[in-house]
């Protein structure tokens, strides 16, 4: 659904979250540093406090059917994104990135997913309006998505990073040196002008990027087709990420079970695309292109609850899951001896 929210308020909003989102990225740029827990969870509740009182404006001005939007598209891209630090830990970890540096790949890659989630933002809105069709395939890619995040990973392909051809390619293309220096792109070595690992790392974070804004989109599509909220939920879901990677940290390793909570949101947002493109179906060849009236049309309040019920479960499962594993794994160590103890 397509909310009429004032032109004034939208320009205001998304020029009041660019500007803090610049804000913050600049802090970064002058100052680069480890953050400690107590600096990055500041920050992280500053956002997530932002995000939430932003969903009460918005339900004052535009009514409580935007705003439950709002925090439904948030939830679930914020989520989406706390997965995807996985990835961005891994990535770190794999090109040895140097803890000091990482806020900076951490903010190259912040901007690059914003210009990559607008553009796509754009192109599905203009798509949606003239194909609502479309809405089958988002559906049935979101379903599948859903199904291979359900998958168990093999213990040896948990910590692999697998290169994608765009930087294998730039490794035989760019003359690159093998260490890092400072947070230089380029480097002299023997009179040579070479670039440093991290035009790799940025390469790598980018196209990474690329494949969240594809898993992503549809999905957000799929709670409200308002490219303004579409556009505030990504927004607020990167905010706060560069400081969220510092906050989870090894806590990623122990939400063993959110993946699967991601893949029942993913497969819920799924079907509810594909019972919509029913009830609202223009395809000739399907029902002589009229619609499907047994098809429901799924509120957004279920969506919603769908959403946070599935992350708290997903969440809590995942704590006393380790919580119980670190028990079982003190029980097996021997105890001292007292020979030894002497």
């Amino acid at each position: 659904m397509v909310h009429e929210l004032p032109v004034t308020f939208e320009v205001i909003s998304l020029g009041a979250m660019l500007v803090l989102l610049i804000a913050d990225l600049l802090i970064v740029g002058r100052r680069p540093h480890v953050p400690s827990m107590k600096e990055s969870a500041i920050w992280v509740s500053f956002y997530v406090g932002l995000a939430v009182i932003f969903g009460g404006i918005v339900w004052g001005v535009g009514g409580i059917t935007p705003a439950a939007e709002f925090y439904a598209g948030w939830l679930m891209e914020y989520s989406l994104s706390v997965d995807n630090l996985f990835v961005f830990v891994i990535i770190m970890a794999r090109f040895a990135v140097p803890r000091e540096q990482q806020q900076r790949v951490l903010m190259v890659g912040i901007i690059m997913a914003l210009i990559f989630r607008a553009a796509f933002i754009l192109a599905g809105a203009a798509l949606i309006e003239q194909f609502t069709w479309l809405f089958y395939i988002f559906g049935a890619f979101l379903i599948y998505t859903a199904i291979q995040q359900a998958i168990p990973e093999k213990p040896e392909e948990h910590d692999d990073y697998k290169e994608n051809a765009l930087i294998r390619q730039m490794r035989k293309v760019l003359p690159l040196h093998h260490q890092y220096d400072g947070a230089k792109l380029r480097t002299v070595v023997d009179g040579r002008r070479l670039f440093t690992p991290l035009i790799i790392v940025f390469l790598a974070i980018g196209s990474t990027d690329v494949l969240f804004a594809v898993d992503s989109i549809p999905a957000i599509f799929g709670i409200t087709r308002d490219p303004f909220i579409v556009f505030a939920t990504n927004l607020f879901a990167l905010m706060g990420l560069r400081q969220l990677y510092f906050l989870l940290g090894g806590l990623l390793d122990r939400l063993v079970y959110l993946p699967y909570a991601l893949s029942a949101i993913l497969g819920f947002i799924g079907i509810k695309l594909i019972l919509e493109a029913l009830h609202t179906n223009s395809i000739p060849w399907i029902n002589d292109g009229h619609g499907f009236h047994w098809a429901p049309e799924i509120p957004i309040w279920l969506s919603l609850t769908v959403i946070v019920v599935s992350l708290v479960v997903g969440t809590v499962a995942s704590l006393l899951k380790s919580a119980h594993d670190e028990r079982v794994e003190a029980a097996k160590e021997p105890e001292p001896s007292e020979e030894s103890s002497k």
